[in-house]
């Protein structure tokens, strides 16, 4: 077990989050190295299997009362880690966080061998008090804009600040005006889909750079923060479970996302009426921002590359050395750290849930 200092002793000051961190990062480690040997095998299940065993398999080693907020197998009954399952020792007065996790973002990219497939994991500490420090949204997809710091900074002067309700090109004018750019000179995200043509027309209309991508819409909601990665804009329908994953990500790197959730009744019909039935009546149509989805100044967001995508560098396998690129974020302390890790594959132990558990048995 992760050595922690007893709970709620007031005489040892420390922060738990930065005691655990680079357990999380272990974590997204350890489902990208289980999941690199499924690439282009065409098997995306057994892919997101084999990650979910390998993810829950360090966290289940940790001194902490983790609660899955965000998980596997929403939309299309993928094996893995659903809301409600507990990870780590759960022993009395152990730390309490909630948990948001996709251990392969972009698992149809790892079944054709595709680029731009992650493996992430986003906590945040639950207060005393407190009965969750992340919301989870029940609806399939949402409706999201996600920008940088400088586009956050420009919408705390205006009053009225909520982009999903403006025009596509309205939108696109004051991010470029936001970030010192001509209108042209924007590139923006957003995913290869057909309900997505009316956003790729205005975007090509108005002359905007377009990047189409093909899935992984994490890593897209979180590049227009992030500095060197030549995004500017992420727009579009996707999964709500990957906005408020990328919502913890952002509140590490001074980045804001709107959301607000997104029915599709001709593929789900049905749906709106079963997540009306779930949620305050306020909330169907509301817009979510980063510190709605991630209550409190407690986010760590982790993520390690599968393949290569705008955000990190795949697992390089060379002979019995597997070279990994890893992402570590924290929103308390703004550190973004950057690491590249070398693994011994056949010295190095991988542990995975069902293994652990049995040791455990026996």
């Amino acid at each position: 077990m992760c050595a922690v200092p007893p709970a709620n002793d007031p005489d040892i000051p420390y922060d738990r989050e930065r005691i655990l961190e680079f357990e999380f990062v272990r974590a997204t480690e350890n489902a990208a190295l289980q999941a690199i040997h499924w690439s282009g095998r065409g098997e995306k299940e057994k892919a997101d299997a084999a990650a979910c065993a390998a993810i829950a398999g360090i966290l289940d080693q940790l001194d902490i009362r983790g609660e899955v907020v965000i998980g596997e197998g929403i939309k299309d009954q993928a094996p893995g880690l659903f809301v409600g399952d507990r990870l780590g020792s759960w022993r009395s007065g152990a730390p309490r966080f909630d948990l948001a996790m996709d251990p392969i973002d972009g698992t149809t990219n790892i079944a054709k061998g595709l680029p731009n497939s992650i493996s992430v994991l986003a906590a945040a500490q639950v207060a005393n008090g407190a009965t969750h420090a992340m919301r989870n949204l029940p609806s399939f997809y949402s409706h999201k804009i996600a920008y940088g710091p400088a586009v956050k900074a420009a919408l705390a002067a205006r009053s009225d600040s909520d982009l999903l309700d403006l025009p596509l090109t309205e939108v696109l004018a004051f991010v470029a005006e936001a970030l010192g750019k001509r209108v042209r000179e924007l590139v923006v995200v957003t995913m290869d889909r057909p309900r997505h043509d009316a956003i790729i027309r205005e975007v090509r209309r108005v002359g905007s750079a377009l990047r189409l991508i093909s899935d992984g819409d994490i890593t897209a909601a979180v590049a227009p923060s992030m500095p060197q990665s030549g995004v500017d804009l992420y727009v579009g329908m996707g999964g709500s479970p990957e906005g408020v994953l990328a919502a913890a990500a952002l509140k590490c790197l001074g980045g804001d996302i709107q959301l607000r959730m997104w029915f599709d009744p001709a593929r789900h019909p049905g749906h709106r009426e079963e997540v009306a039935a779930m949620m305050d009546p306020g909330d169907m149509d509301r817009i979510f921002r980063a510190d709605d989805l991630v209550v409190g100044d407690s986010a760590l967001f982790c993520a390690t590359g599968i393949t290569d995508s705008t955000l990190l560098p795949g697992v390089k396998l060379i002979g019995h050395q597997a070279e990994t690129h890893s992402i570590l974020m924290r929103a308390r302390s703004g550190t973004v750290r950057h690491i590249r890790a070398v693994h011994q594959l056949d010295r190095k132990a991988m542990p995975l849930r069902e293994e652990f558990r049995r040791l455990q048995e026996a």
